[in-house]
């Protein structure tokens, strides 16, 4: 972590910002996560009753001070660099709030500046066809060369094509994990992810110690929670392809529940065996069948 300590802080009581104590606030938000039927949303939920408190005032302070500095010990040794974003803090993107289940807390390594960029996310299946995996590397290609940074979720197929052209196109990416910081899914993506959290911007809102306690068969939930974060941290979402099933259906209801743009590509129209394509496009989802046809929606221009 960068700063043991302290962040600044808005205060609405006065012009003077309020002491954050990142470490302390980092224990709590994991020791809320070691409570019973703990989840994203019956965190936000407690959060948005509350909405002035912080995750240090729902944790005594021992606990929440034992359970930071273990959690930091674990993070230094597997990461190295880290740090985090808390709700309230000046860095916080307020777009954020947008999300279902808002975030008080995340993890983050590289460039944060980037969080403040225009951003579409690509995304779609870990099992892609030859010419989706082209589709997606050609979106992302074009969507830096306009200026947008890439976001998508580091997963096989699509993900792993999208953040792998936008760095090719000399353009800037960031990866939403599903996975704490400092844990690789899938292995064969290593390579990827060191050099986003060096030279980009690598996200994690999974908590640490709730990981370690659960099996693998529980944390794939955290998978779909990711694209929540990815729907709200973007002003778009372009779908290359997905199955009847997939959990980028997740990032699609998301993104029109936040009023983003959701784009499909039209080749997903075309596949007879998915409903899913038109019931989007009916809840106002975009048909696309080309970048020309994003770039007017984003831009004005083709």
């Amino acid at each position: 972590m960068q700063q043991q300590t302290f962040w600044g802080f808005r205060d609405a009581s006065g012009p003077i910002a309020a002491p954050l104590d990142a470490l302390l606030e980092l224990g709590a938000y994991e020791a809320l996560w070691s409570r019973q039927n703990a989840s994203f949303k019956s965190i936000a939920d407690r959060f948005r009753d509350n909405p002035d408190l912080r995750p240090s005032d729902l944790v005594p302070l021992d606990e929440a001070r034992a359970v930071g500095a273990r959690v930091l010990n674990k993070l230094r040794n597997r990461t190295g660099r880290f740090d985090v974003r808390i709700h309230g803090e000046t860095e916080y993107p307020e777009r954020l709030r947008d999300a279902t289940h808002p975030l008080e807390f995340f993890y983050f390594q590289g460039n944060w500046a980037l969080a403040s960029t225009p951003a579409v996310a690509v995304v779609g299946t870990r099992k892609p066809s030859q010419k989706a995996l082209e589709r997606a590397r050609f979106l992302a290609k074009k969507l830096v060369a306009d200026g947008f940074t890439v976001v998508s979720g580091l997963a096989e197929g699509i993900d792993t094509a999208a953040h792998s052209a936008a760095i090719e196109g000399g353009g800037q990416t960031i990866a939403v994990i599903g996975t704490p910081l400092g844990e690789v899914y899938p292995k064969r993506n290593a390579a990827l992810q060191e050099k986003i959290a060096r030279e980009y911007l690598l996200i994690s809102q999974v908590p640490v110690e709730r990981y370690e306690a659960q099996d693998f068969r529980v944390n794939r939930f955290f998978f779909p929670e990711r694209n929540k974060t990815m729907a709200a941290l973007t002003q778009a979402t372009i779908i290359v392809e997905a199955g009847e099933t997939s959990g980028t259906l997740v990032q699609a209801r998301e993104a029109l529940k936040q009023k983003r743009k959701l784009f499909i590509m039209n080749s997903c129209f075309e596949n007879s065996e998915l409903t899913w394509p038109r019931k989007f496009e009916l809840e106002g989802a975009i048909r696309v069948n080309s970048y020309a046809d994003v770039r007017r929606e984003l831009v004005g221009t083709a």
